[in-house]
């Protein structure tokens, strides 16, 4: 029997403990609980157009998430340098361009780098660019054996062959089935991904990541209110951006944040803290990410700070099993990147992220929509499933587990012709 993940094994220790087995799954166990408005402020002010939006109400939304949910980031720290390791303008059979670069950041006598690898379309001048992060390595997501290995930390995977929390050629294409990078190049756009463990590695250490290079003097770990590792691997997207804006290869003005699970949560918060983003992908992104947390349905604000208390500030834990006390939710997360277009998707199987928590968020985001004269989710029904909703708010739930499929890349491709490209 295969060992599994450092990630799965943490939910199946925390799936035998009494805590979890009351974990909700039954929608009439879901707890009544008032939705709060995106259009009416913290002081009870109505909120009824752009102008006011953008002024004051967005503004205190992005405030509150970024100081009690995600964490601010405590200083500006901004590419110092940028390299290209390797390009070939015919790979993938002829088909793609393909360049990896380096990004270096350097602050407090400390340097952290991370690269991105690229896939552009031959044909295009300037391409528009699907950017996500990958779990084991950016070699992990084609066969292309040009691809270089990461030398940073890892989670260790016995199917992937990884020991010693170090990447190795063992691992090479293993994730081929999460990046439909054909599909994606033949739609006339380009794929850039990024190994997050590069940024900060999944772990609760904040010793060896990005948040070292920006400690005061005598500083361990950050602040309640600074960046944990989501807000950390949002910046690194925010940078990666920046970088795109000095290639000529890349339309910098329609970059798609695009993240699943854990780094769907963090798509989110890159296309909220950073307006550049043409469009945002929330792929299965659950609690913390697109669902509800006031539902209290599947994984909870108390369960993900127990399993996982590096990815979230400190303030968040105040929340923990008191999800009633936040004076948010999660659908004005995604109201933040109105007007562009966002997609969220779910997996039917997936009721650890709450497919209807999900749904529901973007549902209640699409009043800052309107506001723009933008449609988004206008029913409080979902769709039936593999039955796609394409509106500037998109939403789809499918077959299958927690997960990306080749059915989520063909609706978001349709769906950024249709809204971003």
């Amino acid at each position: 029997m295969k060992l599994l993940t450092c990630f799965v094994c943490a939910f199946f220790i925390l799936s035998m403990s009494p805590l979890l087995s009351q974990t909700n799954y039954n929608e009439s166990q879901v707890p009544s609980f008032e939705v709060p408005d995106p259009l009416t402020t913290f002081k009870g002010k109505k909120i009824k157009s752009v102008k006011k939006w953008e002024k004051t109400r967005r503004p205190e939304l992005l405030h509150f998430f970024e100081n009690s949910v995600y964490g601010k980031i405590p200083k500006t720290l901004k590419i110092d340098s940028y390299n290209i390791l390797e390009q070939d303008n015919n790979a993938l059979n002829g088909k793609a361009k393909r360049k990896q670069v380096e990004l270096t950041f350097k602050n407090n006598g400390k340097t952290l780098s991370y690269t991105i690898l690229l896939y552009l379309p031959k044909n295009i001048a300037k391409a528009p660019v699907f950017l996500g992060y990958n779990f084991y390595g950016n070699h992990t997501i084609t066969e292309d054996k040009a691809v270089l290995i990461s030398s940073a930390w890892a989670n260790n995977n016995e199917s992937f062959q990884i020991e010693n929390n170090t990447l190795t050629e063992e691992s090479r294409g293993k994730r081929t089935n999460r990046w439909a990078v054909e599909k994606i190049l033949e739609a006339g756009y380009g794929l850039a991904t990024i190994y997050y463990g590069e940024v900060d590695p999944d772990k609760n250490d904040f010793s060896d990541g990005v948040h070292s290079l920006l400690y005061d003097r005598n500083q361990e770990q950050p602040k309640p209110d600074e960046w944990g590792s989501i807000a950390a691997w949002s910046w690194g997207m925010v940078r990666a951006l920046d970088y795109f804006e000095k290639d000529a290869d890349i339309d910098a003005s329609k970059v798609i944040a695009f993240g699943h699970s854990r780094l769907g949560k963090t798509s989110l918060w890159a296309g909220a803290t950073d307006q550049r983003f043409a469009g945002v992908i929330s792929n299965d992104s659950g609690c913390g990410g697109a669902a509800l947390s006031k539902r209290k349905f599947g994984e909870t604000v108390g369960r993900i700070n127990t399993s996982f208390p590096h990815w979230f500030c400190d303030n968040f834990n105040q929340y923990s099993d008191n999800e009633e006390a936040l004076a948010i939710d999660q659908h004005q997360l995604l109201a933040l990147i109105a007007p562009r277009p966002l997609y969220v998707a779910s997996a039917a199987e997936d009721q650890w992220a709450d497919p209807r928590g999900e749904f529901l968020s973007a549902h209640y985001a699409s009043s800052v929509y309107n506001l723009y004269g933008k449609k988004g989710i206008e029913t409080t029904d979902m769709p039936k499933i593999n039955e796609p909703v394409h509106n500037t708010v998109s939403y789809h739930i499918r077959t299958g587990k927690h997960d990306v499929t080749d059915y989520d890349w063909e609706n978001y491709i349709k769906w950024a012709n249709a809204f971003v490209k």
